[in-house]
């Protein structure tokens, strides 16, 4: 039986606790939406929530959460400071890690560099409940694997052909990734962000669920869908979560539903999280 040399970083690069790679193969379809107000959706649920945002070049996860200063993962890989030294405090108790905005040195890591970010997220995973990573767009070495460290991977779509045609690459991709070198990547979870109701999330899941079932032979579920509003323009605007506006809007309803589906994930892995 033919091995891969991946499959041995698999299975020590697993976090300690559960770990949900939100990504999309196009700018501009909310996944640092989506990632963000998860994150803070969970901690009002209860749970101790890690967010790292690793758009390693293009950080906003940060500016999104109304964090704005402060030591980044570029500066605990270049021995500024310890990983530990970088976590920050955004709403509702979540714990952030923010990266770099413009740099080409983290748009570009070294194998040694990837691995001393994992090892160093592997350690302060023991300390929460729930890690949620915000990946950069498409389909680069980082993307890739930080999908083979994950328990689950949303894919965050919108209705355009363009979104639609992205996610598909991106599923394509992550298999494609899996076979080349043994990574155990979970087949992709969808959320519709931006639908006009409940209906046009279900067709659309469906639509993308058909295609990758006929030519990768991958089912993708619908993890949930977010609705087009004013309050989650608004809440971007000012850089704010959107499921702090409203307790009974629509937007966090469809996040309570999101949220839900980690729950048994977090309650089978608790154990492993302790020291």
């Amino acid at each position: 039986m033919q091995t891969h040399p991946m499959n041995d970083f698999d299975r020590s690069r697993k976090l300690a606790a559960p770990f949900v790679l939100v990504t999309g193969g196009k700018g501009g379809v909310g996944k640092t939406t989506v990632c963000a107000n998860l994150g803070v959706q969970m901690a009002q649920e209860g749970h101790s929530v890690l967010l790292v945002d690793l758009d390693l070049g293009l950080s906003n996860l940060g500016l999104f959460l109304g964090v704005h200063h402060g030591p980044t993962l570029e500066d605990a890989l270049s021995g500024k400071c310890t990983f530990r030294e970088c976590l920050q405090e955004g709403p509702d108790g979540v714990r952030l890690l923010t990266a770099a905005n413009g740099s080409e040195a983290m748009g570009n890591l070294s194998h040694d560099q990837r691995q001393r970010l994992i090892e160093g997220l592997a350690e302060l995973s023991r300390e929460f409940d729930v890690v949620l990573g915000d990946s950069a767009a498409g389909v680069g070495p980082d993307v890739l694997h930080f999908a083979a460290m994950a328990d689950r991977v949303l894919v965050v779509t919108t209705p355009e052909v363009a979104a639609l045609t992205d996610a598909y690459g991106v599923i394509k991709a992550l298999d494609q990734f899996g076979i080349r070198t043994g990574a155990d990547i979970p087949t992709p979870e969808l959320v519709v962000n931006q639908c006009s109701g409940v209906e046009e999330g279900q067709d659309i899941a469906r639509k993308l669920r058909q295609v990758c079932e006929r030519f990768l032979a991958r089912t993708p579920r619908q993890a949930g869908w977010i609705p087009r509003s004013r309050s989650v323009s608004q809440a971007a605007q000012v850089a704010a979560p959107f499921v702090g506006v409203s307790k009974r809007g629509l937007e966090q309803l469809c996040l309570r539903q999101i949220a839900g589906r980690f729950r048994t994930l977090i309650a089978i892995k608790a154990p492993l999280a302790c020291p």
